[in-house]
């Protein structure tokens, strides 16, 4: 028996963040699919993809948070919840001055969120399936410095901003898969 089955609240933890990720790799497909009709200029549609990323970004923090009460501390998690609530508000004002901006408050918290998601990914490495979280986490950080220093070109576009879910959304179905086993206990 592995030390995976041997801790009920490991196996809750993981069947809940299972669940929690393929809905997320969902979200991020479709999300870009969508943004990549519209990344060429910031009209209505793209202002409000731009600003429901990060708010769905909140929603599963939150559902996160909740689930992982039982196997460790959530705190991260609520850093996470504050800045992703905080960027939704960023980018809509941001939005009113053009792409660079949005770029930039973008990547400003594709840095952050990132970094949140490499050190929770860290921490719960125990449970398995948190490197494809390590990795994306360490990439969106990545992502994020691009997007800062892509919104000083000549024409700045979103479509990286598209692209960028597209990778993550992956991550999060790999590690949703690589979670199957810690959420049945074995």
């Amino acid at each position: 028996m592995s030390t995976i089955a041997a801790s009920p609240d490991i196996s809750g933890t993981a069947s809940a963040l299972r669940r929690l990720y393929f809905v997320r790799f969902a979200f991020a497909i479709v999300w870009a699919l969508v943004m990549f009709t519209t990344a060429s200029n910031l009209g209505p549609l793209a202002v409000a993809l731009l600003v429901l990323y990060p708010l769905f970004d909140v929603a599963a923090a939150i559902i996160d948070a909740r689930a992982s009460r039982t196997t460790g501390s959530p705190a991260l998690l609520y850093v996470n919840i504050a800045v992703s609530l905080i960027t939704a508000i960023g980018v809509a004002i941001a939005c009113a001055s053009g792409i660079p901006a949005a770029l930039r408050v973008w990547g400003a918290w594709a840095v952050v969120a990132g970094l949140v998601q490499l050190i929770v990914g860290v921490t719960r490495r125990k449970m398995g399936g948190q490197w494809p979280m390590i990795i994306s986490g360490g990439i969106s950080v990545l992502a994020g410095a691009s997007f800062i220093v892509g919104a000083s070109a000549d024409s700045p576009t979103l479509i990286n901003a598209a692209g960028y879910a597209i990778p993550g959304g992956i991550f999060f179905l790999i590690s949703a898969f690589r979670l199957g086993r810690a959420a049945k206990g074995n």
